[in-house]
C-alpha cells in the first residue's frame, strides 16, 4: 500500500531523500511472531504481565488502541478497558534481537545511510529518483527477513519524513517535502510536531499559536521570550518543516542515564526511601562508569501517591567519583516531602557530551 500526496514529483535525476522506517506496533509485533495464535487479538505488553500490579504499558496492538489503550497507561486501567485482552510480561532481550535483525537489513540496502533512533524505528539516508519505490523494496526485505511489517516516512528534511511515517500507518508510505507540508500539516495542532509535547504546545497556545500553519508563520524573534534564544527559533524552523536534511550515522552518544522504580506498596517511610534512593544511585553508578566520562547534573524524579510527579535537579562539579554523587543524590532526597507516600522514584545522572557534530541535528527528548 502506497499513500502519495505528491503524485509525480519523481524524475529522471537522482536526489537526496530521507526515509523514516518505523516498525509497526513492534513490540505487539514480535510478541504475535512467536505465539501466532494471537494474532487479531487484542495484545498488551507491560510490566510482569501482572493488571494487578503497578505497571505501564508499553505497547498494545492495533486491536487493543482501538479501546483507548496506549503506551505509558497504568496496565490495570487498560486491562479494565479491554477485559478479554491477553496481557504479556516486557521481554526486553526478545525486542532487541529483533530490532538487530531489522537494522541489520536496513544497513543491507544499496546506498543507505542508517541512522539509529531506538528499537523500532531509524532513518535511511538514500540517493534514489524514485523514493517511494525504494521504500517499498525496503519495506518488502524487512518483510521477508524479520516477518515484521514496517511503515515509511518519505522527506527532504529529517523533521518532514519522521511526520510523514504516521500517514503511511500501517504497512504504508508516505511523503512530506516543503511543497506540500502546510497542505497536509497547516491546520493540525502544534503538538502532531515531532519534538512538541503537551507542555510546549500550551506555552505556544498561549501566544495564540495553535496550529502548525500559525507556528510556521510565526516570527521567530517573538517567541525568544517565552522559550530562549535557542528554542524559541527552533520552534518557528520546526514548524515549518525544516531543518536537517543528512541522515548522520555517527554513532549515538547517550546524554545521561536513568533508572526508575515504582514500588507495588507507598513507601512511607524515610529509611525505605533512603535505601530506595541508594539503590537506584547505585544503578545509575553502574550505567555511567561503563560510559567511563563523569557526571556534572543530577535529577530526582519523584512520584507521590496518588499520582503527583515532582523533579528535584542540580548541576553539580564535574566528578567519577561515585561517594561524591551519592552524596549529591542524597542531598536532593532531602528535598521529598515528609509524610507524602512515595510510589515511583527514579535518577538520572547527566553526562558531559563529547564533540559531536550530530548535537542539534534532530528533536531529542529526555529520558523522562
Amino acid at each position: 500500500m502506497v499513500r502519495n500526496a505528491c503524485p509525480g514529483q519523481t524524475g529522471a535525476v537522482s536526489e537526496p531523500w530521507v526515509l523514516h522506517v518505523d516498525l509497526d506496533q513492534f513490540i505487539a509485533a514480535v510478541e504475535v511472531l512467536r505465539r501466532p495464535e494471537l494474532a487479531g487479538k487484542a495484545v498488551i505488553v507491560g510490566g510482569r504481565g501482572d493488571p494487578t500490579e503497578r505497571a505501564v504499558v508499553s505497547t498494545a496492538s492495533y486491536e487493543a488502541r482501538k479501546f483507548g489503550v496506549g503506551s505509558g497507561m497504568p496496565l490495570r486501567i487498560a486491562a479494565r478497558k479491554v477485559p478479554d485482552a491477553v496481557i504479556l510480561p516486557v521481554d526486553a532481550d526478545t525486542y532487541l534481537a529483533a530490532s538487530e535483525k531489522v537494522m541489520s537489513v536496513l544497513h543491507s540496502q544499496p546506498g543507505a545511510t542508517v541512522q539509529v533512533l531506538g528499537w523500532d524505528e531509524a532513518f535511511v539516508g538514500v540517493l534514489t529518483e524514485n523514493p517511494e519505490a525504494y521504500a517499498r523494496r525496503l519495506q518488502q526485505a524487512v518483510l521477508e527477513e524479520t516477518m515484521l511489517h514496517c511503515s515509511v516516512g518519505i522527506g527532504d528534511t529529517l523533521v518532514r519524513a519522521k511526520v510523514a511515517t504516521r500517514f503511511g500507518k500501517p504497512a504504508g508510505v508516505f511523503r512530506l517535502t516543503n511543497a506540500n507540508w502546510l497542505e497536509v500539516m497547516g491546520s493540525r495542532p502544534t503538538i502532531e510536531l515531532w519534538g512538541v509535547g503537551t507542555k510546549v504546545s500550551r506555552r505556544l497556545a498561549t501566544l495564540g499559536i495553535r496550529t502548525v500553519a500559525q507556528l510556521a508563520a510565526s516570527n521567530p524573534d517573538d517567541l525568544v521570550p517565552e522559550f530562549g534564544p535557542k528554542m524559541g527559533p527552533w520552534y518557528a524552523q520546526l514548524g515549518r518543516g525544516d531543518g536537517a536534511r543528512t541522515v548522520d550515522d555517527t554513532p549515538w552518544v547517550a546524554r545521561g542515564h536513568s533508572r526508575e522504580t515504582t514500588f507495588q506498596r507507598d513507601l512511607t517511610e524515610s529509611g525505605q526511601i533512603h535505601d530506595a534512593v541508594r539503590e537506584l544511585a547505585a544503578q545509575v553508578l553502574e550505567d555511567v562508569a561503563a560510559e567511563g566520562r563523569p557526571v556534572i547534573g543530577l535529577t530526582l524524579k519523584v512520584r507521590y501517591a496518588p499520582f503527583l510527579t515532582k523533579t528535584y535537579g542540580r548541576k553539580i562539579p564535574q566528578t567519577s567519583d561515585p561517594a561524591e554523587v551519592l552524596a549529591r543524590t542524597l542531598d536532593l532526597a532531602a528535598k521529598i516531602e515528609p509524610d507524602r507516600p512515595v510510589r515511583l522514584l527514579g535518577l538520572r545522572a547527566e553526562m558531559p557530551m563529547p564533540e559531536d557534530s550530530r548535537q542539534g541535528h534532530t528533536p531529542t527528548r529526555s529520558g523522562w
